[in-house]
Order: structure tokens, then sequence, then C-alpha cells
């Protein structure tokens, strides 16, 4: 009998467990499935030094800038970490500077020869009578080689002419190429003095030199392609953009620069032109460059605000040291209207040399003579073209070979 009530609680024990799980799976069946979390792909990380490049999902392959793939080459790579860094800029050795115009004689001759042939075969004529010579000054004039300079080269020629007799072209040529020589006065001093200074303190200086000139004459080029000259001629350069008012001159200027490998200082748009003055001389100071080269603003609003500006900048880089160089940057083909320029700056601030630029985009080479007569400084350097290095050193002898044609 015991047995038998063993057997039953037994069994009742069994038929428990067993309704027990069946509940429990119908429990667990009943309830929802859990929620999936959705995989978020993050982009991939930039990597840090020290750290593997974290590949990209196959699907969506993005690459940064550094590892894209550059024309000529892969990206450089730092050996010790295998990060890919961005290359350096590419520094540019500008063209030497030694007969750069003799170089670019031909381009100037290209524009110079109407002068030079036309004054050729009014002299070669058998009879000279008056009529020729008022041609030859007429000529001379529409040149913009101005009345005085004019009067005084026919007064000569004709002095000559009388005296030389029969005359043969290449007697003619000596003559001409003589007289126009003397004009432009190959005696001026034409270097550009980019010479240390000494501040106050007795601590050594950059030379200085201000660019000044009214917008649009190719100021801020020029001042670019002068950076060029001076580190084509070993001299290192910081550049100041202190033309604050225009807004694409600084980064024009910055450009500029970095192909030459020369640091430009610049301030906010609208800023003090002379602060930037200012900083990009201490910065020189600090860099312990040969040259800084200020570009300045060229707003030819009114002939006091012109002077308040410009002597404000003056003033101020004064206060490092001397100022070597201030370079008026004149437009060529603008002919009597750049003499009037000329006029006014000279007014405001001591110029001591004269750039022309778009010189052989103009027969008017008689701007040269007449823009030094009128200031009494020289010709420094002449831009004969939109290129790099179209910017050269005024050579008197290559100059009047190319207005001749010899």
């Amino acid at each position: 009998m015991e047995i038998v009530i063993l057997i039953i609680a037994i069994a009742v024990i069994a038929v428990g467990a067993a309704s027990g799980l069946v509940i429990s799976g119908r429990r667990k069946k009943a309830l929802p499935p859990p929620r999936e979390t959705p995989t978020v792909t993050a982009p991939p990380a930039e990597p840090s030094v020290g750290e593997e490049s974290v590949p990209a999902a196959e699907e969506d392959v993005r690459r940064t800038i550094e590892e894209v793939e550059l024309p000529g080459g892969e990206a450089p790579v730092v050996e010790e970490t295998g990060v890919p860094v961005p290359p350096s800029p590419v520094v540019e050795v500008p063209a030497p500077t030694a007969g750069r115009l003799v170089r670019l004689r031909t381009r100037l001759a290209r524009s110079q020869n109407v002068l030079g042939k036309g004054l050729l075969g009014l002299l070669s004529r058998d009879h000279l009578d008056e009529d020729t010579w008022d041609e030859v000054e007429g000529t001379l004039l529409t040149a913009d080689l101005g009345v005085a300079p004019t009067q005084e080269l026919v007064a000569r020629l004709r002095e000559r002419v009388k005296v030389l007799g029969t005359r043969t072209p290449d007697e003619l040529r000596t003559l001409l190429r003589e007289e126009l020589l003397a004009l432009v006065d190959p005696g001026m001093d034409r270097e550009v003095h980019t010479e240390p200074g000494v501040s106050a303190d007795g601590a050594e200086v950059p030379g200085v030199v201000l660019v000044v000139g009214v917008n649009g004459t190719g100021k801020t080029t020029t001042t670019g392609k002068l950076a060029r000259v001076l580190v084509a001629d070993g001299r290192s350069v910081v550049l100041g953009a202190a033309d604050t008012f225009r807004a694409a001159a600084a980064d024009q200027l910055q450009t500029w620069g970095e192909r030459v490998g020369a640091r430009t200082v610049r301030g906010p748009e609208g800023g003090d032109p002379a602060s930037v003055a200012f900083d990009a001389v201490k910065e020189g100071i600090e860099e312990g460059a040969d040259v800084v080269l200020v570009d300045t603003a060229g707003r030819l609003h009114t002939k006091t605000g012109l002077m308040d500006e410009l002597g404000k900048v003056k003033r101020v880089v004064e206060k490092h040291g001397p100022v070597d160089e201030v370079l008026l940057v004149l437009d060529a083909t603008t002919g009597q209207n750049g003499l009037v320029q000329a006029r006014v700056f000279a007014e405001v601030v001591d110029i001591t040399g004269l750039v022309l630029t778009k010189l052989d985009g103009t027969a008017k080479g008689g701007i040269v003579v007449a823009v030094q007569r009128e200031l009494g400084v020289p010709v420094k350097l002449v831009g004969l073209g939109e290129g790099p290095d179209d910017l050269a050193p005024f050579e008197p002898e290559a100059f009047v070979d190319a207005l001749i044609g010899d």
C-alpha cells in the first residue's frame, strides 16, 4: 500500500513539473521578441600619430584628402607612423635677374619700334625741311616724351645732322642712339636699395621698401614680382599686406609669397595699414629677413587722405628703422595720366624710384624720360608682360636699343 502511495506521489510530482515547463514555454512564446538595436557605422576617424589607419567599409569607401593620390605620385608618408601627410607647397626658383631686360628686349622692341623706325625714317630723307622737323617733333610728343625733352632732342638732332652732312643709315642710328641715351640718363642710380639698417636700440633691421601707387596699376602684382627679383638675387623676404581696403589684395600677395617661400603678414580686412606695416617689419626682424616689402593702399580719394595714410605708414615703420626705398608704380599705357598720378604721390611722400608696368603694351616709350624729368627720380624697374619673371631692372642701354631696333 505504501508503495502504491509513493508511486502516486511521484506521478503527481512528475505531472506538475511537466505542466510548469509547458506554461513556462508558453509564456516565453507569448513575450514579444527583443527589439534589435540598429547598428550605426561611424565614418572612419582620422588616424592619430601612433595609431593604425581605420579601414573604411567596403560599400562606402571614403578617403581623406591626405590619402588621395596627387598628380605625379602618391602622398608622402611619415616612415615612423605610416600616416599620410599633406605635401609641402612647391617653392619656385625665380629666373636670375642679371640680364633679364636683355632677355625680354624682343618683347619690348615689338611695341617700341614704332618710335625708333619713325624717327629713322624721317631723318633718312634726302631733304630735311621744316615740315620734316615738325614731323620729328610730333613723333616724339606722340610717344609721350614730354615737351621740354622733345624740344631738346630736336635741337640736338638738327645741330648734329647739319654738322654730319651725308647721313648713312648706320650713322643716323648711332646718332639717334647717343641722343636718346643721353635723355634717358644712364648716370642715374637705378639700384633698388635694400641694405639692412639699425634701430634706435642698435639692433639690425631688414631693408624696408614701401610700394605705392594707384590701384589698377599693378601695384600688388609688382610687389609680388619684386619679391621674386630679390629672392633670385639670394635675399630672404617678408611681405606686408598693408593694402587692407581691397579684399583680394592680401590673398593675392600671399599667393605670390608662397611661390617663393616668403612669409606674408596681413591684418583684418579694412584694418589699419600702418599696423600691418609695423607688424611686417617686426616679423622681418624676428626672422632675420633681408628685406621687408610693404604693399600700401592705393586709394587716390583726396590728396589729404592719401597723405595721412602714407605718412602714417612711413612714420610707424620708421619706429623700427629707416625706409630704404619708396617705389611708385605707374601704368605706362596711361601716358600723361600717369604723370598726373606721379605728381600727386610725389607731393605726399618722398619717392625714390619708379616702376613702369605694361611697358610692352604701349608704343609710348617716351614716358620713361618724361616721368624721370617730372620727378627727378630714376625708373628702376619695368614690367614687360604678365609672367611671374617679367619684371626687370631697368637698363638704359637695352631700352634705347629696343627703341631704335638695334
